[in-house]
């Protein structure tokens, strides 16, 4: 079971150091989900990223952003999804993106080729999100039927409810509030959070 960490949509303090200490503790993926920033201010936290993280950081905005820090990771919300041809997301994909997405309906999994990974939500009652109530019923279990794309679990996901991620056959957990709330304990949130991952992977 792999583990992604979403960037806070909003202003932390410290961000571009906390996000170089998680990578540090052991993040392999970053999305960088800021809805209300122009490119400027997204350009100005990656810089201040250490470069050899780049690649492993995830453009949801200001995707021309990829090519200036050679980012490797593209990620479409659901309606960008849809607003775009599917041959435009093949010629960024024989270009060598790989693509990620979101969802919130099981059936359009199938649909879903040339990408990666999508994140289904909310699983749990969000975090982040008050309101944001969880869509899958009780007893739910992910039809696995095919290798791709891998699909993550996203919504109210922390160290407590892991384990019942990999029971209904998710590839992985999407955390965002369970790391942001506190932005001064994300690290260790984040390392209570990935060694309970690497359990379940033993």
């Amino acid at each position: 079971m792999q583990l992604i960490v979403i960037s806070a949509p909003d202003v932390v303090a410290n961000e571009a150091q906390i996000i170089s200490h998680l990578f540090g503790a052991g993040l392999q993926r970053l999305h960088l989900r800021k809805p209300g920033w122009d490119i400027n201010r997204c350009t100005d936290l990656l810089t201040q990223i250490d470069p050899s993280h780049h690649h492993a950081i995830v453009c949801h905005q200001h995707h021309e952003l990829a090519k200036v820090f050679g980012m490797d990771y593209l990620h479409y919300t659901e309606s960008d999804r849809i607003k775009n041809d599917q041959s435009k997301l093949g010629n960024l994909v024989n270009e060598g993106y790989r693509l990620s997405s979101s969802i919130h309906d099981v059936g359009v999994i199938p649909t879903l080729q040339g990408f990666e990974y999508v994140f289904l939500s909310p699983v749990f009652n969000s975090i982040s999100k008050p309101g944001y109530q969880s869509i899958l019923p009780a007893g739910f279990r992910l039809n696995k039927s095919m290798p791709l794309p891998k699909v993550f679990a996203l919504g109210g996901l922390d160290e407590s409810n892991l384990k019942q991620i990999k029971e209904m056959n998710f590839d992985g957990a999407a955390v965002l509030g369970a790391i942001w709330q506190d932005p001064e304990q994300a690290v260790s949130n984040f390392i209570k959070i990935k060694q309970v991952t690497e359990e379940l992977n033993s």
